[in-house]
């Protein structure tokens, strides 16, 4: 029996945990956090540092792991990619993960692979951001982390920003970044897709494309996604020749990525690409449902050096998933849920309590729940996600 490592345990996890499970294989997940809700579901859980390369390692070893899988996060890819390194496994290298996780570094790979992605900048110190937004940035701009995901830390940067306040959105995304290192770039002004593939043995295979719907600015948090795209064919070619680009430029094999991109005036730019799962249920739900392929399995048997099964085996459906977020303040009462009983509705959860406080959604870990719906066509399940949204009511003070 092959052993597989998932490193972190939460709820995105447990999709890929069971899953593996499922197709026979011994699963130690690991986790930092003893109360991680996706170790009760493993063959053997495990309590360790998850971003301790030496202590993961250890773990490893004595387990004696024939492949290693950091689904839907980044915050353990280079632990991820040591492993592979040190134990002779499938799946992207320490340096490869590296790249893969600073944005700054990506983009150099980007630039280097002539990829569309918006002009960009990296910076410690906000004094020398401030210089440079004011010399070499005309218009619009967006400051990020350079290393974090889920929409942390990000914010929209007009052209007449004064400098207090740039300081202080400098900071912020400083804060949120694992390495202290701010991302100044271009903001494009477009629709924002992400686009789901697996390599194996260096071919790039896009699954689908994902419409995304955002809170728009400041801080563009997720608020749903959709597959397949409702874009026009033409639009969708060209996000996914974009994307591929992408994925070759980072050099990187035998894994699933995400990319994410957005189009203006009919071009594609490539924002990132991690060499991962997505979040947000897109590569764990989503996917299979929408093309009937089975996208975890798939980055499974990647991890463990076994090529893939790419095909559809699923009934294909229009899929959408829409996120709660209710007005911030007091939580005071939650009804309706009645509705969510709908056939169509295939998951839903509301993550907060009467009494929680509700906060402003800042980031995709601000949000209050989920549901996802599958219909005959994308449309059809965005019209139902969306009356769900509205028709359940999180009242708050």
């Amino acid at each position: 029996m092959k052993k597989l490592m998932v490193l972190a345990a939460g709820i995105l996890q447990i999709p890929v945990i069971k899953k593996a499970k499922e197709m026979g294989i011994y699963v130690i997940a690991a986790d930092g956090d003893p109360t991680a809700v996706g170790l009760q579901y493993a063959d053997k859980p495990v309590v360790v540092n998850i971003t301790s390369e030496e202590d993961v390692l250890r773990v490893a070893r004595e387990e004696r792991i024939d492949g290693v899988i950091h689904p839907c996060s980044e915050v353990s890819m280079n632990v991820m990619g040591r492993l592979n390194d040190e134990l002779g496994l499938s799946g992207i290298s320490r340096e490869q993960a590296i790249h893969a996780t600073n944005k700054h570094l990506m983009r150099e790979a980007f630039e280097s692979g002539n990829v569309p992605s918006p002009k960009s900048s990296c910076f410690s110190e906000m004094e020398v951001a401030w210089g440079v937004f004011c010399t070499d940035f005309s218009g619009t701009c967006i400051l990020k982390p350079s290393r974090n995901s889920g929409s942390r830390g990000i914010a929209k940067i007009p052209a007449d920003i004064p400098i207090q306040e740039f300081a202080r959105l400098f900071e912020i995304a400083k804060s949120e970044s694992r390495d202290k290192t701010v991302m100044l770039e271009q903001f494009i002004e477009g629709p924002e897709f992400s686009i789901e593939i697996i390599v194996w043995n260096g071919v790039v295979n896009v699954l689908t494309v994902t419409d995304k719907k955002t809170t728009g600015a400041p801080h563009f948090v997720e608020l749903g996604h959709n597959q397949p795209s409702i874009f026009p064919e033409d639009i969708v070619a060209v996000i996914k020749s974009a994307a591929v680009a992408g994925v070759k430029a980072l050099g990187v094999s035998n894994c699933a990525c995400h990319a994410e991109v957005k189009v203006m005036d009919g071009k594609a730019y490539i924002i990132e690409i991690g060499a991962r799962l997505g979040g947000d249920f897109i590569s764990t739900e989503l996917t299979h449902l929408s093309t009937g392929i089975d996208m975890v399995a798939a980055a499974i048997n990647c991890a463990l050096g076994v090529r893939p099964c790419l095909e559809p085996t699923e009934t294909k459906h229009g899929v959408c998933i829409r996120y709660f977020c209710p007005k911030p303040g007091k939580l005071v009462s939650i009804s309706n849920t009645e509705v969510l009983n709908d056939p169509h509705i295939y998951l839903w959860d509301i993550y907060h309590k009467v009494g929680d406080t509700i906060p402003e959604v800042t980031s995709s870990l601000c949000r209050s729940g989920h549901v996802i719906v599958i219909e005959e066509t994308p449309q059809k399940a965005i019209e139902l996600a969306e009356k769900m949204i509205h028709e359940v009511k999180m009242e708050t003070v």
